[in-house]
């Protein structure tokens, strides 16, 4: 298995030109958060699980790579096809190397719930951006359970060495912020606990984790409370491998959508996209904001429900979003804005202060990057307000390493008077690799 390097580089710009309507049908990516997990799990199952339909970006393949590293031996079988023969929970190796995660906050996270589970040593890394994610907030539980951190650089950021529990303690743990990746790191040490281990969540995260410890065969019940939820695990369960058929991924999904809402004339459709109810919190915006926007075909995938979705060009009006939607569509508020920009109206998106935290200062650099493009919007706080209108394009956006404001403005030029570029656009491959032939398809012009 290989994932290559992208720590050094020359920028790669590119710009996104006027297009004629869009038309056809695409299938997005696999699911990266499902991806990433049907690694880690590939891993904890003794014995073959098969992969369909994976995520092959430089993140999820970084994931890979770790857990090979731990123990696991993976193969390609063809494209998205995958075959992993995990050790097993309880079996998995002390790494002889670093783990370098690159980009990837999901994979880092997930793996040191699994280490800090474990009686091993890991040193977990990544590139620049990912050095400067916080990560105390997945340690902090970690500790609780018996996890110890040998050496951390300033303010718990990676490069991390931790030392798993050998016997990890169930623990309780009422979780800070509503974030599916600290549920996610204890649960998964807590899967080599001997008893139960409870997360306790204020508002309900994205739920994949739990759906994926059931499909592997663990014991796992979720109850309401209050607005959030408890969710239980019982510890050193006999996980079966199994297969995993991964879903089209809602947050690529997202810009394809987008797309054909403002190039006048659109009508797509988006095959598999998952329809959880947790990663749907775009599409219930757009639907307020009146885009034409139908799910067809509504079937199970990999304990995921999914459906094609037929995506017609309309008027679109400004709209409130309240701040509870946020933990559902974390990842789509760039390309949201670009939506907004088209709307009649203002658009206020509120309660963003997670996005202060994802591979860039996300909310800077959609504000940076509308202002580029002529359109009118302000941050107040944590809040978000875009003046909707005919946008009128014609700037270069600084991308700050992140794939999504790169795809997000890239969108937004396919229907912007002028041209839009961006500056680099080499990190779109941690999530979409195809990102450019799939909207090219469609009848996207990019140069």
């Amino acid at each position: 298995m290989s994932a290559h390097s992208s720590h050094s580089r020359p920028a790669s710009p590119l710009s996104a030109v006027r297009a004629r309507p869009l038309k056809g049908r695409v299938r997005p990516p696999g699911d990266k958060s499902i991806s990433h997990r049907a690694f880690l799990f590939g891993l904890l199952a003794c014995g073959e699980t098969k992969v369909e339909g994976l995520l092959e970006g430089d993140d999820v393949l970084g994931t890979g790579k770790a857990c090979e590293a731990l123990g696991a031996v993976i193969e390609r079988l063809g494209p998205g096809q995958w075959r992993i023969r995990g050790p097993g929970l309880g079996a998995i190796l002390p790494p002889g190397e670093t783990l370098d995660f690159g980009n990837a906050g999901t994979g880092a996270r997930l793996m040191m719930g699994v280490v800090g589970g474990h009686g091993i040593t890991a040193t977990f890394d990544g590139d620049a951006s990912l050095r400067k994610r916080p990560m105390r907030r997945i340690l902090d539980p970690l500790r609780l359970m018996g996890a110890q951190i040998l050496s951390e650089a300033d303010g718990g950021r990676c490069p991390i060495v931790l030392k798993g529990a050998r016997d990890p303690a169930p623990i309780e743990y009422r979780t800070p912020v509503a974030s599916a990746q600290i549920k996610s790191a204890v649960l998964l040490a807590g899967l080599n606990a001997p008893g139960a281990t409870t997360v306790i969540e204020a508002q309900a995260s994205r739920d994949h984790t739990e759906k994926m410890l059931a499909h592997f065969g663990a014991e796992v019940t979720v109850a309401p409370e209050g607005e959030g939820r408890r969710v239980t695990l019982v510890g050193r369960p006999e996980l079966r491998p199994t297969t995993v058929v991964v879903p089209a991924d809602p947050s690529s999904a997202a810009f394809p959508i987008v797309a054909a809402l403002i190039v006048p004339g659109s009508d797509i459709v988006v095959e598999g996209v998952m329809m959880n109810p947790l990663r749907t919190g775009l599409l219930t915006t757009l639907k307020e904001m009146g885009a034409h926007i139908e799910a067809l075909d509504r079937r199970l995938e990999g304990g995921e429900e999914v459906a094609d979705l037929r995506v017609r060009q309309g008027t679109l009006r400004g709209v409130d979003v309240p701040a509870a939607r946020a933990p559902s569509m974390i990842d789509e508020y760039p390309i949201l804005a670009v939506a907004a920009a088209f709307a009649s109206g203002a658009t206020r998106m509120r309660g963003l202060s997670e996005l202060r935290v994802k591979e860039s200062d996300r909310l800077a650099a959609v504000a940076a990057g509308l202002a580029a493009a002529g359109v009118d919007c302000a941050i107040d706080g944590d809040d978000l307000t875009v003046e909707g209108g005919r946008p009128r394009g014609g700037g270069m956006v600084s991308t700050q390493m992140d794939h999504r404001i790169a795809m997000s403005f890239l969108v937004m030029g396919l229907a912007t008077l002028e041209p839009m570029a961006v500056d680099d656009v080499a990190m779109i491959a941690t999530s979409f690799p195809e990102f450019r032939p799939t909207m090219e398809r469609l009848g996207a012009k990019f140069r």
